[in-house]
């Protein structure tokens, strides 16, 4: 069975621009300290630069999480059971994906993404590789409510969130996404979710500033995709990449930094930067493992197996949506 139905859960406006990226790009361009959420990398352009980065020698956390679905598949089959849904959040190219398929012969497969164009290819391959697995792509920001195909709805469920991407989240926003997913996914759900562990600062630093400078371009096409889809004139050419590591946060931080006073607009909107200033794009925050345990619970998921990897530190952890209780 091949792609049997495609949801779109994301809105355009008259000039086929998301709301939702309009209007992340002007709130957080008008705070002092400018940002905008890590979320909107993922054009067509910055899912497949985000794929070179995985296959980067410095960025470890692709490298370890695959490792851990070789080794440990037979135990994670035992422990999830077959014939669940699996439910991958920004599942991308899905290219470890098909570790756990074949180890767990689920029912379904539902991954959830906000390229669109991405989301498609990579499900049209998976679905051939797989010709007998219900595969159901809906495109839509995981990060907000998202409805499951109704293929799906009786069916228990497994989440799939790999690739450390909870730690893109400060924590309040981790544990809202958390809460919405268990509330998604139901009693009972499980979740397999990849946590990066705190390790050497150095390790850190070269995983988001690589030599060949993929991670730079990566960086800068979050400016490039404002010029194109918000009538922007951001002068690229004058930003450039910086990462560095938050030790009060404990997380890595990538920057766009301006390299002389400017002034640029987007949508009519006139903007204005000093020389040094910056524009905070992304957060990776980094857990050990009490600190992941505690960001589990407090998002309604009790962690019930871990399979660690030493070096460089990174885990899967195994969580159950239990059933809330009101003391203890």
């Amino acid at each position: 069975m091949g792609v049997v139905r495609e949801l779109r859960q994301i809105s355009a406006d008259d000039a086929g621009v998301d709301p939702a990226f309009r209007a992340d790009v002007h709130a957080g361009l008008s705070q002092a300290q400018k940002a905008v959420p890590a979320r909107w990398f993922y054009d067509a352009t910055g899912s497949a630069l985000f794929e070179d980065i995985t296959a980067l020698p410095e960025y470890y956390p692709t490298r370890s999480e695959t490792d851990l679905l070789k080794r440990h598949a037979a135990d994670m089959a035992a422990a999830i059971g077959p014939g669940r849904a699996v439910v991958e959040l920004g599942s991308g190219s899905s290219m470890k994906t098909p570790l756990l398929l074949d180890a767990i012969r689920p029912a379904a497969y539902v991954p959830v993404d906000i390229s669109g164009d991405f989301l498609r290819d990579s499900a049209l391959a998976l679905a051939a590789r797989f010709p007998g697995l219900p595969v159901y792509p809906v495109e839509a920001d995981f990060t907000r409510r998202v409805d499951l195909p109704r293929e799906v709805a009786d069916l228990p469920k497994l989440g799939f969130f790999p690739g450390s991407t909870i730690g893109n989240m400060v924590a309040r926003t981790a544990v809202d996404l958390l809460r919405g997913w268990r509330e998604t996914l139901g009693d009972g759900a499980l979740l397999l979710i990849g946590i990066d562990r705190i390790k050497d600062t150095g390790v850190l630093e070269r995983a988001y500033d690589d030599p060949a400078g993929v991670t730079a371009a990566f960086n800068l096409n979050l400016l490039e995709r404002i010029n194109r889809e918000l009538v922007g004139n951001i002068p690229v050419e004058n930003f450039s990449h910086r990462a560095l590591w938050n030790d009060v946060h404990a997380r890595i931080e990538m920057h766009l930094v301006a390299a002389c006073d400017m002034d640029f607009t987007i949508d009519r909107r006139r903007y204005r930067m000093a020389k040094g200033e910056t524009i905070h794009s992304e957060n990776s925050h980094k857990y050990g493992p009490r600190d992941a345990n505690l960001l589990l619970c407090a998002g309604g998921w009790t962690p019930v197996a871990a399979w660690d990897d030493a070096d460089p530190a990174f885990a899967l952890i195994l969580a159950e949506a239990m059933a809330f209780r009101s003391a203890p």
